[in-house]
């Protein structure tokens, strides 16, 4: 594809390794041809790499695919998905997951990003709810400010909540930012 094709949240090919377009700038020169400057992020391994292209220059496009799946469960730093058609079951690491892995509970369905045969990456929902399994008592000294206390979810990952939320609670969290969005019900 023309470089000038690409936008953000392209995937593209180069040296073979996917790469998905984070932030694009484009600049025009008073001589010469113009310049597109690219922050790309590696789908495998998820480093970031810069490259600069001119106009007309190529670029391969990485056929991605998306396959809704079940997670199943975690061995090691593997995570263990179900392909929900074709019952296959695939291996993500935690890195490949990042900060992601915080939010999968068992039998949750999400979108695998797929090269062919391999996984490449997870599209997680916006929102999750998540059950609190534990929380601390609140710091009562910052009166200036929303009060908070530490809380763990049943992922076993730790979050700021609000004083007013107990154990077993459902909340809702933000997976873009692991943040506290709000209290979904109660304890019975």
């Amino acid at each position: 594809m023309e470089i000038s094709d690409v936008h953000k949240n392209s995937k593209v090919l180069i040296d073979g390794i996917p790469y998905e377009v984070e932030d694009m700038e484009f600049m025009k020169p008073g001589k010469g041809r113009a310049i597109y400057r690219l922050k790309l992020r590696n789908l495998s391994d998820g480093s970031t790499i810069e490259r600069t292209y001119h106009s007309g220059d190529r670029i391969d496009e990485a056929r991605i695919s998306t396959h809704e799946m079940q997670y199943l469960y975690q061995e090691d730093d593997h995570y263990i998905f179900m392909d929900t058609e074709t019952f296959e079951q695939h291996f993500l690491s935690g890195v490949q997951l990042g900060n992601k892995k915080h939010f999968l509970k068992q039998g949750v369905v999400v979108a695998i990003q797929m090269m062919g045969d391999k996984p490449l990456g997870i599209n997680m929902p916006t929102f999750v709810e998540l059950e609190v399994m534990g929380s601390g008592i609140g710091d009562k000294k910052d009166t200036f400010s929303a009060q908070t206390k530490a809380a763990v979810l049943e992922t076993g990952y730790t979050i700021a909540v609000p004083t007013f939320i107990k154990e077993h609670d459902i909340i809702k969290v933000d997976t873009r930012t692991g943040t506290y969005v709000e209290r979904v019900s109660t304890r019975k």
